[in-house]
């Protein structure tokens, strides 16, 4: 009788371990057949993209999703904003928003993507400092999306970060914004109401605004002569056949507006990594002053389907040298600086820094520092 009672006991446990294990499979391979009611399978599926699996974009950056949203995002008196960073530069994003909410009182949705590495970070930094009451969402980019696609072959090695091309997949990774959105690189700040960019009068026959590098002040300061030349390979025939003229003006990318309803219905972002891929293959840009990195494409996709930004809503090439280009009192009147080029306002060298500063909330992890002379 003991020995047959402890047969049946073993039985019994044995089948509840098989039970339980046929559940657990079940769990992680036939998601369709029972509900993730334990959310334990956002890992499973970042792994499963990063190992090039079934998914899209949107999947992904769900996998790490934060967000804090007190307003409609769909009334047509909210602004909404793109900022992508990553570890070295999040910093500037902070100071970005705060710039932005301290200069307008109309309601901004912030639409924030980063590295996956920084997202708890920054999830931080807005929760324990006087941004706790933004609106915004918080989105994880995966480098895998641009693997392959990407070649910089001039010297500046940093435009190959994939953050740099997070701006290109502006849909997918907002499927349910349908309106204006302005992208904005994380090295500026606003001085004026943001509002007034986003609701500037576009062409309706242009797709996106950006900023002339032969309109405004900028035009004297950059060390090139600002045409698509410096940027594209004019003896591709690729670039031939779209009948450019090497000497037409260049616009920085760094700042734009634009409707992604419009950017859905003619694919922009397939023809983005078209000439991604293309150059890859063969050299298109790169070799060029202008170097590589996210704005040839874009130059070469928004050619003639432009409207242009009132120069003072992108002030630009503050970051080109470390002695100043501008007078104090002239970039006091700038709706929008930007230190585009090496020297980043929190870095040492960076001229003006300042102006920068005087937005800048410290990071309450510690780990982002400001750089500056003793």
């Amino acid at each position: 009788m003991n020995v047959l009672s402890a047969k049946k006991g073993f039985l019994y446990i044995g089948g509840i371990l098989l039970v339980v294990w046929l559940s657990i499979f079940c769990y992680i391979w036939f998601p369709d057949i029972i509900p993730d009611f334990l959310h334990l399978r956002t890992k499973g599926s970042l792994a499963k993209k990063l190992h090039g699996g079934a998914g899209s974009i949107e999947d992904t950056a769900k996998d790490k999703l934060s967000s804090s949203v007190n307003i409609n995002p769909s009334s047509p008196d909210v602004v909404h904003v793109c900022i992508t960073t990553s570890k070295n530069t999040v910093g500037g994003a902070i100071a970005l928003i705060n710039s932005i909410i301290s200069n307008t009182k109309s309601p901004v949705m912030f639409h924030i993507v980063s590295d996956l590495d920084s997202m708890d970070q920054i999830s931080i930094w807005i929760k324990e400092t006087k941004l706790k009451s933004i609106n915004y969402e918080l989105k994880g980019f995966p480098a895998e999306m641009v693997a392959g696609k990407v070649k910089v072959r001039g010297g500046r090695q940093e435009l190959a970060s994939p953050m740099n091309y997070a701006r290109y997949y502006l849909p997918q990774l907002f499927p349910k914004l349908r309106s204006r959105i302005i992208f904005i690189d994380d090295d500026c700040i606003v001085q004026g109401d943001i509002s007034e960019l986003y609701n500037m009068k576009i062409h309706p026959d242009h797709l996106a605004a950006f900023s002339s590098d032969c309109v405004g002040v900028g035009k004297h300061l950059s060390h090139m002569e600002n045409n698509y030349a410096n940027y594209i390979d004019f003896k591709h025939k690729a670039v031939v056949k779209m009948g450019i003229k090497p000497t037409e003006c260049a616009f920085n990318t760094g700042v734009f507006v634009s409707d992604l309803s419009q950017w859905r219905k003619f694919n922009i972002t397939k023809q983005l990594e078209a000439w991604l891929e293309l150059n890859v293959k063969e050299e298109v840009y790169g070799n060029e002053k202008g170097g590589g990195g996210s704005q040839p494409p874009m130059m070469l996709v928004f050619h003639k389907l432009y409207s242009n930004i009132n120069p003072m809503w992108n002030v630009r090439h503050l970051g080109l040298t470390p002695g100043s280009s501008y007078t104090t009192h002239f970039l006091q009147g700038g709706k929008l600086l930007h230190w585009s080029g090496r020297y980043k306002p929190w870095g040492r060298s960076a001229q003006h820094s300042e102006l920068w500063e005087k937005y800048y909330i410290p990071d309450p992890t510690g780990h982002f520092q400001l750089i500056r002379r003793d």
